[in-house]
């Protein structure tokens, strides 16, 4: 289940079709529209694409609908390695990455949707500024108070162990955006994906700021909205799990009292 968040007063209608050219190994691509400047509803347009022309991504055939058939579709893409996050979209119902998501696992038609719950800015490009603004907020940077004894901060390999599944999330915002607790309270609560990151420096054997990272943290909303529903592990293209992060938040705060 998600949610999106539409313009007041207004509905998703049918928009156009772009037929492909030709025959060929045809699949359609159903991807919402919607322009602020334009003053119409959002819409949902139908693309032909040939299979046989395209590559095997889901962002493959969103390039090519933008580069051959519709230049105005806007969407963000960078690295196409599923490293920068970028092209993070709802597709076939799930927040994933369209860079890693194959077109050959979506049965039927492909469904392509901005990240729910989201301001659009223009068709698949949502408006980030919030979640950024969370992430600034847990201050993510390495605060220690003390010299280090060598050139460099050091670690044992146990220490270093504690980061794994942490320090590989890439800010996509696939399971913050999959969260019923952030649809509803995305202005308070942090979300998940904010408190893996913060949780990454709580973990960290080299940080010195962990009291004033849990007393950041400790608030009914910030971190206790989560209900441990499970849906941003589910979802996250990175197979990380922010839902153990959160509870070894809570579980450190509980230690410390």
């Amino acid at each position: 289940m998600v949610e999106f968040t539409l313009p007041k007063n207004s509905r998703v209608t049918e928009g156009k079709t772009f037929k492909a050219e030709g025959g060929g190994n045809i699949k359609n691509f159903k991807v919402y529209r919607y322009d602020p400047d334009s003053g119409d509803n959002p819409r949902v347009d139908t693309y032909e694409v040939d299979l046989d022309k395209c590559g095997p991504m889901v962002l493959d055939a969103l390039i090519k609908i933008k580069n051959e058939i519709d230049p105005t579709l806007a969407f963000r893409r960078s690295c196409r390695e599923g490293v920068c996050g970028s092209c993070a979209f709802n597709i076939d119902g799930t927040n994933t990455l369209a860079c890693t998501k194959s077109i050959d696992e979506i049965s039927g038609d492909v469904k392509v949707y901005p990240l729910p719950h989201m301001p659009v800015v223009k068709d698949l490009v949502p408006d980030l500024n919030v979640p950024y603004a969370q992430y600034r907020s847990i201050e993510p940077w390495l605060q220690a108070d003390t010299l280090p004894p060598t050139a460099e901060r050091l670690q044992s390999p146990e220490e270093r162990e504690k980061l794994d599944g942490l320090w590989e999330c890439i800010l996509c915002f696939c399971c913050q955006t999959s969260c019923p607790s952030y649809w509803w309270n995305g202005d308070r609560y942090l979300g998940p994906a904010v408190l893996l990151q913060a949780y990454r420096w709580i973990a960290d054997s080299r940080d010195e700021a962990t009291g004033k990272r849990l007393d950041n943290l400790d608030d009914p909303f910030r971190l206790f909205r989560c209900h441990t529903i499970m849906n941003c592990t589910n979802t996250c293209p990175k197979n990380l799990n922010p839902g153990k992060a959160i509870a070894e938040i809570k579980k450190a705060l509980v230690q410390r009292r």
